[in-house]
């Protein structure tokens, strides 16, 4: 009963949260009952007496049930008067335990009820404190906590920080610094004022926009130019401080409205999750910040203890950051990196890790152990009893004569897990482990029969309680499953090795040999049980973890096998121990952290030689799941999580079969429809899409489809840059690194191995040295950033190429190849070996005529311009026209759900009918031909309207394909110079753009 209604409340809290944030439910009167915690206080009293009345009902069937074995072992002739008030008992008993049962129902349906209410509370109360537009203000700005990341413009690394902000006003004009430090002056004169008058009546007569606050995400990132020392100075901001800022406040974007979302990773609901009301971009800062208790005696008296207590925490964590921040500039990158990997192990800060440690640290599996866990709290909570409880042994033992010695070691173990979860932010695994340590301590105070799974659910339940939006951390069930699956195994592995030991004892008689012989075993079972425990975590959390992150690496079977033991026994009792040691004496603090940062280098080199293996590169798996996958894992695994004999294992079979049927399915509908994937890539003007088509075997002739069947499958990828020449546009903030990394996890995700075809539409002036024209009102100026070339290179060495088209000329492409190679090499100087192995694809110029086709013919592809003869670079773009036998569905990307991408938004041309839309459905001959008719997708990326021009030149002097085709898609960005005389001459039916915004010429050919 009690994992039933557990899941039960957990389920229906996240439904609920899921549906009132789809359908947008309005706000009512129900968030008035939502007072302080009173609302979860009663939940939790409904809890406590449904478990007593359940508890209470199981005794008294317990106690019947022995009545009734022990009257069969003494079988007795009973009485007249036994019979009757066995009888009256019984029928007396029969309405009490209905009363007992409907009672128990009822309070279970108020209790998952209330569940609900309260996850609507939340999520009204979320509702009415969040920025709605937005906004330019100048407003006071309180820091909390620490910054998630730091300002530094040598690493690209922006400021992003949680703050609270108030005292908002419009923001009229633009102010400098000096006229916010005039603010400042303003804002404690209106203090002192306020505390020299009638404080009360004054605020009561005050708007109520000057009352409004919001918990906002600051941002702010590298800039050139007279600001950038300013912005700074954000990192000497410490937890508490105050100063005022002019900021652009923007609501928070949910992954539906979010354009171009590479990753899936949903930032809305993490925000959430965090009780972020919006986003807020720094404008400009004051030159100087104060404390908290400096503004307001009543401001400072009016914050609750916690919170102040909570601060101070913050400000030793943030001192402890700079103390590790020292020097930073002239150490080496992997010397900082394994400093910051200390700081983040020690207090959970990983602000000073940089976004290359966080991918080896992902692509070994360990991401985990940046984290802080039930490990570190439970390390430095026994360290500090234990030191508590010797220390008392010497020094008071009579003490034990009033409390117990456990509950004298519980009691320090609760206060140094509450103040170290707090130390680290209180994340969920610090905060469980540090609940857990209370409630199992007082279920042995209490003397209560309650397992330690029924107290993780417990508070898994509770946490949900008090924070419905909990359920939208990744943390939260990451933590609690994996505990759950820890004690679930240990439980199961324990009982195992006991009965081995017990049978390994029996036949020896020599102490020595039984000795040897009882170690071996223990070793060997202790390998055995610890390889048995990280496959069974692994196997376990994969279907979430694909589920919540895209994809996994494989390579965490492996390092995790000797990362764990090294991070739980060696470098994070170390790095306690040189956080106390920091208290009282920094000096050895230092030499033990040295020490820790030394092991965590040569770690990193480690798993870096480790992942960089030729044989072993394919480490990452993606899946694409969903909840019907995840719900087929978990009634696969539900008989070996279910108690042994309750249901037979035997039963995982059928849907263990459907899954990997699902699997497989789902898999194979990716390959074998014809589908063009439109990419997200995280810029406006940077455009990715992929073909996907599959090869037919046609022996069985045409006519009959249904007959054919696939037999592989060939992809091309297109690459473009659409920033227009005569707009000036803000430079891409990707990186080759950056994208590469993206469409790799996005084709991977599309089963595509390997590419017949690589485009890169759009020329770049960097990989020529020969245009030569000097004629200053004919000079176009094309792109030159290398960012698409150097990610095919990055694209090639991880996926299979066989050819590879660029636009423009490539005069300067083995030298940029050349240098690309060499970083590449200084960079990963423990990988040189494997990097030189692999050669870089040569690549083709794109041409206008040049083509490629299927063997079968079922698909070719053409360019339609590209004339990098001409010494113009305005004519250079390649234009890709795609002929397919079969209907080619174009759909955009859903890096969250690839399994549910919708198909993309399109515009409809009916100044142009299509032949394969204007067949009669009555008529099947003529439909039979429509469909039997080619179909045609250009792919535009033209950047300038010469391309256009000379197209339409070439077009009036040759003869066009006169072809009939189905139906003509048009495919580019709305900044397109296309004409609507060149939409007609390519009879194009319908326009999708990368932007999703409206092409022009398209617009006005509809208009007329």
């Amino acid at each position: 009963m009690y994992w039933l209604l557990g899941s039960l409340v957990i389920i229906v809290m996240m439904g609920v949260l899921a549906v009132a944030d789809s359908l947008a439910i309005p706000i009512n009167s129900l968030i008035e009952l939502h007072n302080a915690n009173s609302w979860p206080l009663l939940l939790v009293i409904i809890a406590i007496v449904l478990i007593a009345i359940n508890q209470r009902q199981t005794l008294s069937n317990n106690l019947v049930n022995v009545q009734k074995l022990s009257s069969k072992h003494q079988p007795s002739q009973p009485s007249f008067s036994q019979d009757t008030s066995k009888y009256f008992s019984s029928s007396s008993k029969f309405p009490i335990r209905i009363i007992n049962y409907l009672l128990i129902v009822m309070l279970a349906m108020g209790l998952v009820m209330g569940s609900a209410l309260q996850a609507l509370m939340g999520y009204q109360q979320a509702e009415a404190t969040k920025i709605t537009e937005s906004m330019r203000v100048q407003a006071l700005v309180t820091i909390e906590g620490i910054s998630d990341s730091v300002y530094d413009g040598v690493t690209n690394s922006g400021y992003r920080q949680v703050a609270t902000v108030s005292h908002i006003s419009p923001l009229i004009s633009e102010l400098t610094a000096q006229e916010l430090d005039s603010a400042k002056v303003n804002y404690f004169t209106s203090i002192e004022n306020s505390l020299g008058n009638n404080f009360f009546n004054d605020t009561s007569n005050e708007s109520s926009d000057s009352n409004i606050e919001y918990r906002v995400l600051l941002n702010a990132y590298p800039k050139k130019g007279s600001k950038s020392a300013q912005v700074a100075d954000l990192n000497q901001l410490r937890p508490g401080d105050q100063l005022f800022m002019t900021l652009t406040l923007a609501p928070l974007a949910t992954s539906e409205q979010a354009l171009n979302n590479p990753s899936g990773f949903d930032s809305y609901r993490w925000l959430r999750g965090r009780h972020i009301d919006g986003v807020a971009n720094i404008v400009t800062t004051s030159t100087s910040s104060f404390a908290l208790d400096e503004s307001s005696v009543l401001e400072a008296a009016s914050r609750s203890y916690l919170k102040r207590f909570r601060t101070q925490i913050d400000q030793g964590r943030w001192q402890l950051r700079q103390h590790f921040y020292q020097e930073w500039a002239g150490q080496t990158t992997a010397t900082q990196q394994a400093k910051a990997v200390t700081l983040s192990l020690l207090t959970g800060d990983r602000s000073l890790i940089n976004r290359d440690t966080k991918d080896l640290y992902q692509l070994a599996g360990i991401s985990h152990l940046l984290a802080i866990s039930g490990t570190h709290v439970l390390f430095l909570a026994i360290m500090l009893a234990g030191a508590v409880v010797f220390l008392l042994n010497r020094l008071y033992p009579a003490l034990y004569r009033h409390i117990p010695r456990w509950q004298v070691r519980w009691w320090v173990m609760i206060s140094a897990a509450f103040i170290y979860a707090l130390f680290t932010g209180f994340d969920v695994p610090a905060a469980r482990t540090a609940w857990m340590l209370l409630a199992i301590g007082l279920v042995r105070l209490t003397l209560l029969p309650i397992s330690t799974m029924r107290v993780l659910l417990a508070l898994a339940v509770l946490m949900a309680w008090f924070d419905p939006y909990v359920l939208w951390q990744a943390g939260y069930w990451l933590s609690f499953i994996a505990v759950a699956l820890l004690l679930k195994y240990d439980s199961a592995s324990q009982s195992q090795n006991n009965s081995v030991l017990s049978q390994s004892e029996k036949p020896l008689s020599q102490h020595d040999i039984k000795y040897s012989r009882i170690l071996l075993i223990k070793v060997w079972l202790t390998g055995k049980r610890v390889f048995k425990l990280q496959f069974w975590l692994f196997i376990s959390l994969l279907p979430i973890t694909l589920l919540l992150f895209g994809k996994a690496s494989l390579w965490g079977l492996v390092i995790n096998l000797f990362a764990i033991g090294l991070f739980g026994w060696v470098i994070v009792p170390l790095n306690l121990l040189a956080g106390l040691c920091y208290l009282l004496w920094p000096a050895l603090a230092d030499s033990i952290s040295v020490l820790v940062s030394a092991i965590i280098s040569n770690l990193h080199d480690l798993i870096t030689w480790l992942t960089s293996l030729p044989a072993l590169s394919e480490a990452w798996l993606y899946t694409p799941v969903n909840m019907a996958i995840l719900l087929m894992v978990l009634l696969a695994m539900l008989p070996w999580l279910l108690p042994r004999g309750l249901i037979s294992r035997w039963l995982a079979l059928p849907p263990l079969t459907l899954l990997m049927m699902t699997v497989y399915a789902n898999q194979q509908s990716l390959a074998t429809s014809p589908t063009l994937y439109i990419l997200p890539t995280g810029d406006h003007y940077i455009s990715a899409a992929v073909l996907q088509y599959p090869i037919m075997d046609n022996e069985v002739g045409v006519k009959d489809n249904k007959a054919q069947s696939a037999k592989g499958s060939v992809s091309w990828l297109f690459l473009a840059d659409h920033r227009p020449s005569a707009t000036r546009t803000m430079p891409s903030t990707l990186t080759a690194e950056k994208l590469s990394a993206i469409l790799e996890q996005q084709l991977r995700t599309l089963s595509i191995k390997r590419l017949e075809g690589l485009v890169v539409q759009t020329s770049s002036v960097g990989l020529t040295d020969t245009l030569t024209t000097n004629d200053a009102s004919n000079t176009f100026k094309p792109n030159a950033s290398e960012l698409l070339p150097m990610t095919v290179a990055r694209i090639s060495q991880r996926l299979p190429t066989s050819q590879y088209w660029q636009a423009g000329r490539s005069d300067r492409w083995f030298e940029r190849e050349k240098l690309y190679k060499e970083a590449n090499e200084s960079n990963n100087a423990n990988n040189a070996a494997h990097v030189t192995t692999k050669t870089y694809i040569s690549p083709k110029s794109c041409e206008q005529n040049d083509s490629w086709q299927l063997p079968n013919g079922d698909l070719s592809l053409q360019a339609m311009t590209g004339w990098s003869k001409i010494d113009d670079a305005s004519v250079w773009d390649c234009t890709i026209a795609i002929d397919s036998r079969l209907p080619i569905q174009i759909v955009q990307y859903n890096a969250a759900d690839p399994l549910n991408s919708p198909l993309a938004t399109s515009q409809l041309l009916t100044a142009i009918p299509s032949t394969a839309k204007n067949t009669q459905p009555n008529n099947q001959e003529l439909t039979m031909q429509a469909q039997s008719l080619p179909s045609r997708i250009v792919v535009d990326a033209d950047t300038h309207q010469r391309v256009w021009q000379l197209w339409s030149l070439l077009c009036q002097a040759e003869p066009f394909d006169n072809r009939a085709y189905g139906h003509h898609t048009w495919l580019g960005h709305s900044a397109s110079h296309l004409a609507t005389d060149d939409i007609k001459r390519q009879r194009i039916n319908e326009v999708i753009t990368y932007d999703d915004n409206a092409l022009e010429a398209a617009l006005s050919l509809n208009a007329h």
